[in-house]
């Protein structure tokens, strides 16, 4: 007897498919499952500051100056007399509104050129990877720093900065499997209908390399993260008294030998930020790698 096409077993969609791998990645590698936990709760203590913070963050109080952590400041306060505790909260959200939206700037617009790039190939191909491959060749921090310099030091102009100096990578993993997966028959079949690049790209081959490019952007997040705090420590960040990780390390680098409590906390918060995006996005890509798919 014959069964129709109807009665077939039907198949998960391709997003719960993904999840499901996600979710088995995560299950292999514990650490991924805290690097999520880790940034979750980075991110809600974010946004939850006005309410958390035990203090003002730009409060000053000369007379509790430099006053090491007890039970009124939990992580002590700063040479004026600030709470580190409630300034480390505020300053989570520099970092991340920067982290985040330069990421997304970068991988916006890189992945947009490398969808093109390796999509025509060509001369066009050369001429932008070319392009891509220059701005390579400087340290992102360097060029971040450069770029800072000459458009000024404020929020804006640092997200910017840190953007353009993401979007070589995100052009270089976007281009890779976009050559890979142009040459499949359905892409053939698509141009035989007549469907338009822009619907073929959008449509056909972006949601085949899009999981590379979100463990891209989630390993990118922690740099961009590092990247703005070095610049702050430099003096480039977020001019006070703004409350920003790498400002706080600025601000209390003089006072470090007799007050480390000054350096100590956000220190502490952009390592285990930067540590929780790294595992985050070894999960992400041992969810989409086959290689390690196979090995498990």
């Amino acid at each position: 007897m014959s069964t129709s096409v109807h009665d077939a077993a039907p198949t998960a969609p391709p997003r719960l498919r993904w999840l499901k791998a996600t979710i088995g990645a995560f299950n292999a590698n514990k650490t991924s499952w805290v690097g999520l936990a880790i940034v979750v709760a980075v991110i809600l203590a974010a946004a939850l500051a006005p309410v958390i913070a035990p203090h003002d963050p730009l409060e000053q109080n000369i007379l509790s100056r430099l006053q090491p952590p007890h039970e009124d400041y939990y992580l002590g306060t700063d040479y004026f007399g600030r709470d580190i505790l409630s300034r480390l909260l505020y300053g989570a959200r520099i970092s991340l509104v920067i982290g985040i939206a330069s990421t997304v700037i970068a991988m916006v617009a890189g992945s947009l050129i490398g969808l093109l790039a390796g999509y025509y190939g060509g001369r066009f191909d050369i001429v932008v990877m070319q392009a891509m491959d220059i701005l390579l060749a400087f340290p992102s921090l360097i060029l971040g720093l450069i770029l800072v310099a000459m458009l000024g030091p404020s929020m804006e102009n640092i997200t910017i900065a840190i953007a353009l100096t993401s979007i070589p990578s995100f052009a270089r993993i976007a281009r890779a499997p976009t050559i890979a997966v142009k040459e499949r028959d359905y892409i053939g079949a698509g141009r035989a209908l007549a469907f338009s690049d822009a619907r073929i790209m959008a449509g056909h081959i972006l949601p085949n390399i899009f999981p590379e490019i979100l463990v891209m952007a989630s390993l990118w997040l922690a740099n961009a993260i590092r990247t703005e705090a070095s610049l702050a420590f430099i003096g480039l960040g977020v001019k006070p008294p703004t409350a920003t990780w790498g400002g706080m390390i600025r601000e209390g680098f003089e006072n470090i030998l007799d007050s480390y409590w000054l350096v100590l906390a956000p220190s502490l918060a952009i390592l285990v930020v930067v540590f929780a995006l790294n595992v985050l996005g070894d999960g992400l890509r041992d969810a989409i790698d086959p290689k390690l798919k196979g090995e498990r």
